[in-house]
């Protein structure tokens, strides 16, 4: 039995999540409407020894080691529908017939062909032999998230017919769910940028998470909220859009990029801290709403004037290792 370290990339749109669901009651079957469930018809073409089990974790939460079993592991991290992934990792034991362990470069173009049959938008980035020991998840250093969000430049009019707002403007077609567009009076970027510090260093997030569905004992712990944000860069960003809509959408917007960094994330964390930015940039909230939010940490310290942030802007940029390490 050999263990490999999978490095993929994906666009998520049309998926529910990362994890596939089960269903205890139901006949086994193959979850083609999540990443973990396509990867998993994937590898089956290798007809390994060994059965190809997907299993199951806690989303934002880890499980114990002595719960985990072979087979395809859980991911580094884990993710709500709609959000894509420019690097993310997933490590896979497989027993060849013979023995002897899988030519990576061979592992990564057959699972890439095999996703490619199924017009499937995840793509293998590489594959490496690890050790038995490593584990995707426990052995991560950190993650870094990226959010896209474009403010249009000539904002919309307040008027008493709201019900259009947002869909007369312009669009690039190529930036359908990928990137957040933004139709507002007015966007204050310099204030974004200055309360975006508040986040930075070790606070209780509790405030900034969303309840799982998944109930585990740990949630409730007063240290489980508790987490460090290392970085909070805010920059502007570059539309993807190609000819002709490139120039319109660079008239039309202006791009920004924020960046965060951290260890581990909340359920949902990296979303409702961007939309806390936004409804300040926006003028919704101000800086005491954010700073009580921040500093009491309940569920009821939410203040409902800010809307989660989509899915659609939210990338998983790079899950770090130490390089001895993988």
């Amino acid at each position: 039995m050999h263990r490999y370290l999978l490095n993929i990339s994906y666009i998520g749109t049309t998926f529910r999540g990362i994890q596939k669901t089960v269903n205890k009651l139901e006949q086994a079957r193959v979850d083609t409407n999540s990443i973990q469930g396509c990867l998993e018809l994937a590898l089956r073409v290798f007809h390994p020894t060994n059965e190809i089990q997907t299993v199951l974790s806690s989303r934002y939460e880890p499980i114990p080691c002595y719960k985990l079993r072979r087979f395809i592991k859980p991911f580094s991290f884990s993710t709500d529908a709609g959000v894509h992934a420019l690097h993310s990792t997933v490590h896979v034991d497989l027993e060849r017939h013979d023995g002897q362990p899988y030519n990576t470069t061979t592992l990564t173009g057959v699972l890439n062909r095999t996703l490619d049959k199924q017009r499937l938008p995840i793509r293998v980035l590489s594959s490496q032999l690890v050790s038995d020991s490593f584990h995707c998840r426990y052995h991560a250093i950190g993650r870094t998230y990226l959010y896209r969000f474009a403010v249009g430049r000539n904002p919309p009019v307040e008027t008493e017919k709201l019900r259009n707002k947002g869909y007369e403007k312009f669009i690039p077609v190529e930036e359908l769910d990928r990137c957040y567009f933004l139709q507002t009076p007015s966007f204050d970027i310099e204030r974004v940028r200055n309360a975006a510090r508040m986040f930075v260093g070790v606070h209780d997030f509790r405030t900034f998470m969303s309840v799982s569905r998944q109930k585990s004992p740990s949630r409730d712990h007063p240290m489980f909220t508790l987490r460090k944000i290392d970085e909070v860069t805010i920059r502007p960003g570059e539309p993807l859009a190609l000819a002709t809509n490139a120039t319109l959408a660079k008239e039309t917007y202006d791009y920004w990029d924020i960046e965060i960094r951290a260890k581990s994330f909340l359920y949902k964390q990296v979303r409702r801290i961007v939309g806390s930015l936004l409804a300040l940039g926006c003028g919704r909230i101000d800086e005491k709403s954010l700073y009580q939010m921040l500093t009491i940490p309940s569920k009821h310290s939410w203040d409902h004037r800010v809307l989660l942030a989509p899915a659609c802007g939210l990338y998983l940029v790079r899950v770090h290792y130490r390089e001895k390490e993988n």
